[in-house]
């Protein structure tokens, strides 16, 4: 697979002034213009967040309306049911808004849906619990605003709804009494990217706010929320910024026990960081769901014993394993059936697992770089998520073949759908069509957006101390990329578990040397050797191993 690098090109006039407005580096100032960080004032709300800056909860739509049902609910001593999907976003947005709430109503529960049995959203099968247990409110979490069908289920059997989502809407919305989403088309809520949990966030706020309760009071939830910023691939910038900016000083400082037992069990000893989330701690809070049921990862984040905490911990990663192991033999399935010819890829078996369906769309488009679903048959119904590369819609292209699902949500990069078996082949050809139709020919190679071209010998200890405070990375922020020329490669070998990842130490022809790692690129060992010069393609970071920090640089991709 061939990728492509693309070099941006920041405005010189901005990058000087405000580099001597900050008194900082040229490179510093355009790497800050290329987040769209051009004054004094911006620049301090970026390195220095604060709490105290973030909107008025009041400021998206329905939320009155849902503060006061919560209130009603509260007088009246209504059973209410906090209700969210099986992936980190929803279970972490369960845990935060069920924790804050369980000492102030007298009869709340949660629920999280079978991946199996119920599937993805609002189930009719929640709803006939919720009646049979006597529920009159029930709190959507990152899921409901599809749900046009079950709310009016619900409602017929006098049961409320709150929605709390983030998901593009439909053209149709539930009747529920409130629906929070700021990507409602007529909602003024001024930040629109926050994930399902950042929404339960605001309405915990917003009732704060409502009974005159010191918003200090729900910092100990912010753990929890940078979880499913980090997990759930929101942009990090403005009012995410400053939520993962605290939620990782709550992580680092004073975990809940549940979390505290998960970094333990991942074997994160050092600081976390929102690559500590994504490669450690989410993948096991998404096992459960995966594996056994999601209620399993609820049951760990609201645990407040350290003790009971460890035992659910130890059971996640027994779930996260055999997830692994799934993973592994279903890719290697899947990269076999793949049609190199075409623009894209939907795939499905009856054998697979469909708690790995996703991570297994991941992995292929890894290998083969163009829009992929991965589905599971049973019992005449293939359900299953699709996942997009650089800046391709996946979820127009899925909407424009509607018609041939039975259901289908999510955002531009990742999604989820059913469709009824006699509707696949159909619907193979009609996605196919969209995407050949829509995408173009750079978007099916891997692109590296570079920020700068620099010489390795400017890393130094002042260089990165800065490129660190551009930390929490993410969407919009990402983790800044560099390329070096005539860089030397030496002492190359190939390392990791199935030795796939090349060690290395990467030095220029002024003798500056620094350690240098590449994830999945001793492909490249055979071409390499002392006197070649090459252009790489890298990030910055830090290596810390028994104790001892140092400078590093990860390389993403290498030009002979």
């Amino acid at each position: 697979m061939i990728s492509k690098w693309k070099i941006s090109e920041p405005n010189l006039i901005k990058s000087r002034n405000l580099s001597e407005s900050l008194e900082v580096s040229l490179d510093i100032a355009k790497l800050l213009i290329l987040r769209n960080i051009e004054t004094f004032s911006q620049a301090k709300s970026f390195f220095r967040p604060q709490l105290n800056n973030m909107h008025d909860p009041f400021k998206m739509k329905g939320m009155q309306k849902a503060v006061d049902r919560i209130i009603l609910a509260i007088q009246k001593k209504q059973k209410v049911l906090i209700y969210g999907d099986y992936d980190v976003d929803g279970t972490t947005a369960v845990s935060l808004v069920f924790e804050f709430f369980r000492d102030k109503i007298l009869d709340i529960d949660y629920y999280i849906p079978d991946r199996y049995t119920e599937g993805y959203g609002v189930s009719m099968a929640s709803i006939d619990y919720a009646k049979k247990n006597n529920y009159s409110l029930i709190i959507a979490l990152d899921c409901g605003i599809r749900a046009v069908e079950q709310v009016d289920y619900a409602h017929k059997k006098y049961i409320d709804f709150i929605i709390c989502d983030h998901h593009n809407p439909g053209d149709q919305l539930p009747l529920a009494i409130a629906i929070l989403n700021p990507k409602q088309a007529d909602c003024t809520y001024p930040f629109k990217e926050l994930s399902g949990c950042g929404v339960g966030f605001k309405l915990v706020q917003a009732y704060c706010i409502s009974q005159n309760i010191d918003l200090d009071s729900t910092i100990h939830l912010l753990d929890l929320l940078a979880i499913s910023i980090a997990a759930d691939i929101v942009p990090i910038n403005g009012e995410n910024r400053t939520l993962m900016f605290f939620g990782l000083k709550q992580l680092n400082s004073k975990p809940r026990p549940g979390l505290l037992a998960l970094i333990n069990i991942a074997e994160k000893k050092n600081e976390i960081k929102i690559s500590d989330i994504l490669f450690g701690i989410a993948p096991l809070i998404n096992a459960a769901g995966r594996i056994i049921h999601g209620k399993k990862a609820v049951q760990v984040l609201i645990e407040k014993k350290i003790s009971q905490a460890n035992i659910y911990a130890k059971e996640i990663k027994e779930n996260n394993n055999t997830r692994k192991e799934l993973d592994k033999s279903i890719t290697e399935e899947a990269i076999k059936k793949i049609d190199s010819q075409k623009k894209s890829t939907v795939l499905y078996s009856s054998k697979w697992h469909k708690g790995v369906v996703g991570i297994v769309a991941s992995r292929v488009i890894e290998k083969f770089y163009k829009p992929t679903i991965i589905l599971v048959e049973k019992d005449g119904m293939l359900t299953g998520s699709a996942r997009s590369v650089h800046d391709f819609d996946i979820y127009q292209a899925i909407n424009e073949c509607a018609y041939l699902c039975e259901k289908f949500g999510g955002h531009k990069y990742a999604a989820g759908l059913s469709i009824k078996k006699e509707n696949i082949e159909a619907f193979i050809l009609k996605f196919e069509e969209v995407v050949s139709r829509d995408i173009k020919d750079d978007q099916l190679n891997m692109k590296f957006n570079i920020d700068l071209e620099i010489s390795l010998a400017q890393i130094n200890n002042k260089f990165f101390r800065l490129i660190k405070q551009f930390a929490p990375f993410g969407p919009i922020n990402p983790n800044p990329k560099f390329i070096s020329k005539n860089v030397h490669l030496n002492s190359c070998r190939a390392i990791g578990q199935d030795k796939s990842h090349l060690k290395c130490i990467a030095s220029d022809n002024l003798g500056f040397q620094i350690e240098a790692i590449g994830f999945g690129l001793a492909t490249k060992l055979p071409l390499l050797n002392n006197s070649l010069t090459v252009s790489i393609c890298y990030g910055i970071t830090e290596n810390i191993w028994n104790g001892k920090t140092t400078n590093q640089i990860i390389i993403y991709d290498i030009r002979i």
